[in-house]
């Protein structure tokens, strides 16, 4: 599966809230959403947006250290993966931060951290270290 299938499995709207119950994702998904975040630059983006909800390229380009093509190279990663959302508005293109995404990231890595707990086998719920 390519990254670009992960996108299309993600909805896109830009700040669009994830649904109530989001189910964790599978594993090809939860991998390539971890893939995106393999890149300090990547991070550094993510972060970008998040902070000013919304930025087209060229702000992006002018906050950090990178060439345009870079930035874009790696917005594209971060919108195939389904973490950035792109709208197009007046021939400009506005990149946000997929809420969806992340609320998929986030349960793909809580039903790991789940699996990892040691469970207490009286209440069958993880158990809780004690000091």
């Amino acid at each position: 599966m390519t990254s670009a299938g992960v996108a299309d499995r993600v909805p896109t709207a830009c700040g669009a809230p994830p649904p109530a119950a989001l189910q964790p994702p599978d594993d090809d998904t939860l991998a390539a959403l971890a893939r995106a975040l393999g890149h300090p630059s990547r991070l550094r983006i993510l972060r970008l947006l998040a902070e000013r909800q919304a930025c087209v390229n060229r702000e992006v380009v002018d906050e950090l250290p990178l060439a345009q093509s870079t930035v874009s190279e790696h917005l594209r990663i971060l919108r195939e993966s389904g973490l950035v959302e792109v709208s197009d508005s007046g021939g400009r293109s506005t990149y946000c931060v997929s809420l969806v995404g992340l609320a998929l990231l986030g349960a793909g890595v809580e039903a790991l951290r789940l699996h990892a707990s040691p469970v207490d086998e009286a209440t069958s719920a993880p158990a809780v270290p004690s000091d």
